[in-house]
C-alpha cells in the first residue's frame, strides 16, 4: 500500500502521461492511416472496416509511443509540481527524493508492462489481422466497381466505368477498358449489366453492347456485337497471399526460431533478430526515463538558476540515448553480437541518472554533516 503522498504523486504523473499518449496517437495515427483511408474510399468499405483496421494499427504505433510518452508525461507532471512548490512542501514535511522516485518508477513499471505487451502480443497479433483484412479488400474487387459516374480503376490495366446502379443491383451504361496490353487494348461497351459473384469469382455481364480492339499499333480497329458476354474479373483480383510474415507480424519465438525456405546469407535471420532484442529492449528505456526526469527535476528543487537548462539537457539526452537505441538495431543487422548494446543502452542511461542523483545529493552540506531521520510521509 502507498502512502498517501505517494499515491498522490502516482495520479499526478499518470494523467499527463496518458494525455501525451493519446495526442502522441492522434498525430501519427493520423499520417499512418491515410494510406488506409485511400484503400477503403478506392474499395468502396464502410467506415466500420476502416475503424477496424485502423484500430488493428494501434499496438504497433504504441511500442514507439509510449516510452516517449511517458517521458514527456513524467517530465511535466513533476515539473508542474516543482512550480506550484508541491515538491517544496512535500520536502519540508520529509518526503524524501527517494520516496518520489517510488511513485515514478512504479508509473514507469506500468507503462513498460505495457509496452511489452504491444510489441510482444498486440502487435503481431494487430498487424496479421490487418494483412488478412487489407488482403479480403483488394480480392473484393466486384466492390470497387460499384461506384456510379466515376471512372474506377481498382487495379492497374483496367479501368471502369457505370453510369447507374439500380437497387437490385442491375447496371446500366457501363465502360470497361483493359488496358493490360498496350499494343492490343481493349474497350467494352453495353447498354446494361449485372455484376455476379460466383464460386469461380466475380463476373461482370454484359448485355448488348460491343467489343472494340486496336491491332497492329492502332492502324486497325475490329469491332465485335454482342447480346451477352460475362466478363472475368478474377484476373484482375489480387488475391496473392505472402507465405512469408512480415517483421512487424511475428511473435517473438517467430522471430528467435524463424522457418525460412530460402535465406541468401542469412540477412533476413539477422533482421529478425534485431527486431527480437529490440522488442525486449525497448520498454527497459521507461526505467532510464524515469531516472533522467528525476535528476533533472529534484535538483532543480535547489538550484533553479539552471532549472530550464536542466531541463532541456534531460530531454536531449532522453533523445539522444532513444536514437542511439534505434541505431544499434540498425547495427545488429549487420553485427549480430552488437545486440547486446540494445540492452546496455537503457542500463547506462538508468546508471548515469543514478550517479547523477547521488552526485546532486553529495553536494548538499546537509548530506555529510546533519543527521537524517526517516520520516515516513502519509
Amino acid at each position: 500500500m502507498l502512502p498517501r503522498m505517494s499515491t498522490y504523486v502516482l495520479r499526478q504523473l499518470i494523467q499527463p502521461i496518458l494525455l501525451f499518449t493519446i495526442l502522441l496517437t492522434i498525430v501519427i495515427w493520423l499520417s499512418q492511416s491515410l494510406r488506409l483511408l485511400d484503400l477503403v474510399v478506392n474499395r468502396g468499405q464502410s467506415a466500420t472496416t476502416f475503424a477496424y483496421l485502423t484500430l488493428m494499427m494501434l499496438p504497433q504505433l504504441l511500442v514507439i509511443i509510449l516510452p516517449i510518452a511517458f517521458f514527456g508525461g513524467t517530465l511535466y507532471g513533476l515539473h508542474r509540481l516543482n512550480v506550484e512548490s508541491e515538491l517544496v512542501v512535500m520536502s519540508a514535511a520529509g518526503y524524501s527524493r527517494s520516496q518520489l522516485a517510488v511513485p515514478t518508477l512504479l508509473a514507469a513499471a506500468i507503462v513498460m508492462a505495457a509496452t511489452y505487451l504491444c510489441a510482444l502480443y498486440l502487435m503481431p497479433l494487430g498487424q496479421r489481422s490487418m494483412k488478412a483484412e487489407v488482403m479480403n479488400i483488394r480480392a473484393d474487387i466486384g466492390a470497387a466497381l460499384l461506384s456510379e459516374g466515376k471512372f474506377n480503376t481498382p487495379v492497374k490495366g483496367l479501368t471502369v466505368f457505370i453510369r447507374e446502379l439500380d437497387p437490385d443491383g442491375h447496371i446500366h451504361g457501363i465502360l470497361v477498358h483493359d488496358n493490360r496490353s498496350t499494343e492490343r487494348p481493349t474497350t467494352y461497351l453495353a447498354e446494361a449489366g449485372l455484376l455476379a459473384v460466383t464460386a469461380a469469382g466475380p463476373r461482370l455481364i454484359m448485355m448488348k453492347g460491343t467489343v472494340e480492339q486496336r491491332t497492329a499499333k492502332g492502324s486497325r480497329l475490329s469491332v465485335l456485337k454482342f447480346e451477352r458476354y460475362v466478363f472475368d474479373l478474377e484476373q484482375f483480383a489480387e488475391q496473392q497471399r505472402t507465405k512469408s510474415l512480415q517483421t512487424s507480424e511475428r511473435f517473438l519465438s517467430e522471430l528467435f526460431w524463424p522457418k525460412l525456405p530460402k535465406d541468401p546469407g542469412g540477412r533476413l535471420r539477422r533482421i529478425y533478430l534485431a527486431e527480437a532484442h529490440s522488442r525486449l529492449s525497448a520498454p527497459l528505456y521507461c526505467v532510464a526515463f524515469a531516472l533522467i526526469v528525476l535528476a533533472a527535476i529534484a535538483r532543480g528543487r535547489r538550484d533553479r538558476s539552471a532549472y530550464s537548462l536542466r531541463l532541456t539537457l534531460a530531454a536531449v539526452a532522453a533523445g539522444i540515448l532513444r536514437l542511439a537505441g534505434y541505431g544499434a538495431q540498425g547495427l545488429t543487422v549487420r553485427h549480430p553480437v552488437a545486440a547486446i548494446a540494445l540492452y546496455l543502452l537503457p542500463i547506462l542511461g538508468t546508471a548515469l541518472a543514478v550517479l547523477e542523483i547521488r552526485r546532486a545529493d553529495m553536494l548538499r552540506p546537509d548530506f555529510w554533516f546533519s543527521p537524517r531521520l526517516p520520516v515516513a510521509a502519509q
